[in-house]
């Protein structure tokens, strides 16, 4: 144990603990994969990233990543950069497609960023920006206990994260410096924001209790939206025709054609958890849930078919690989649905 692994009261700090290489990683508990061009990588609990050049078939851990605490997203904003975000308020980029990643952000630094912040709020705003600055000062005494639940980036410099209790930081640098858009949010109590999902020309962030909002100006306009469901939205998926498809828990799900003005509901047949989706380059949407059932829409959303598959075990993420196969991240590592296997199935 070194001076910079350990708090002040000997505790060890996986925060400031490089990931270790493990076979373990194979069955980890993953909890995001993407596509970096044809690669695929996955992020989930201890610090792992792994890594598949080979549509699924075979994995293998990131070389270097500097944390050992849980990840729960990633994205790519090209074929060689990425970035991951997770517990403890961190923020991993790499640049060679998730080989080697740095930290740009963790909770103590977005603590302190957002104290400022909240300082030049006070003298603008009066008591509602000293609120915020007792909240401020209570993340800095608290530490890095909040994690960061996803990340999108525009282009390679400008790009925004989110968290629970309402966290929202952005940079305009690549992530060299950040700032926090905490204040710009209409959210009074601080309620965890979990997605951030593609809506037509906009983005669609989701959250806890219902939380819904329309992220405009390249991200500089949140506006709150009215949701048609007061339970958490974990998610989000673009459909056909400039249609959304929000989900979310005990298998709720609602489906808007006008962006959000109206919304219809989505008959799931279970009241599961619905935890991921994605549309496949045919333009169907696949969504999954927490007990690993993989769903199939063939009409924009209307309706979703279960596919007969092996069971699996609880699904979090889902992407289509290079060659039509999907893979799932789950609670045991990442599994294979072959594409020759998917077109027999929906057949």
């Amino acid at each position: 144990m070194n001076a910079a692994s350990a708090d002040a009261g000997g505790r060890i700090d996986i925060l400031e603990m490089p990931a270790r290489h493990t076979e373990r990683a194979k069955s980890a508990v993953l909890n995001a994969v993407v596509t970096a061009g044809t690669r695929l990588v996955a992020v989930g609990e201890m610090g792992i990233i792994v890594l598949s050049d080979d549509n699924g078939q075979t994995w293998r851990q990131a070389k270097v990543v500097p944390t050992r605490v849980t990840l729960t997203n990633i994205r790519f904003v090209a074929g060689d950069t990425g970035w991951a975000v997770g517990h403890s308020g961190v923020v991993l980029k790499t640049v060679d497609s998730g080989e080697n990643w740095v930290r740009q952000l963790d909770g103590k630094q977005a603590a302190q960023i957002e104290v400022a912040s909240a300082n030049a709020a006070v003298l603008k705003n009066g008591e509602v920006g000293a609120r915020r600055q007792r909240d401020a000062q209570r993340m800095v005494t608290e530490g890095a206990d909040k994690p960061f639940l996803d990340v999108h980036f525009f282009d390679e410099q400008h790009g925004f994260v989110i968290g629970a209790y309402g966290l929202v930081f952005s940079t305009r640098d690549g992530g060299k410096t950040w700032e926090s858009l905490f204040g710009q949010i209409d959210n009074p109590k601080n309620r965890h924001l979990y997605s951030i999902a593609n809506a037509g020309n906009d983005l669609l962030v989701t959250g806890e209790q219902g939380m819904l909002y329309r992220v405009s100006e390249a991200g500089q306009r949140f506006t709150a939206m009215q949701s048609p469901y007061p339970g958490t939205l974990f998610g989000a998926l673009a459909v056909p025709g400039a249609n959304t498809l929000i989900f979310g828990l005990r298998g709720n799900a609602f489906r808007s054609p006008d962006q959000g003005v109206t919304w219809t509901k989505v008959d799931f047949g279970q009241a599961v958890t619905l935890t991921s989706g994605t549309r496949l380059r045919d333009g169907r949407q696949v969504v999954v849930d927490e007990t690993g059932r993989l769903m199939l829409s063939r009409d924009g959303g209307l309706t979703f078919a279960k596919l007969t598959l092996p069971k699996m075990n609880a699904a979090t993420g889902v992407v289509e690989a290079a060659d039509g196969s999907l893979v799932l991240s789950t609670q045991r590592g990442a599994v294979r649905i072959a594409a020759d296997a998917l077109r027999s199935e929906q057949k």
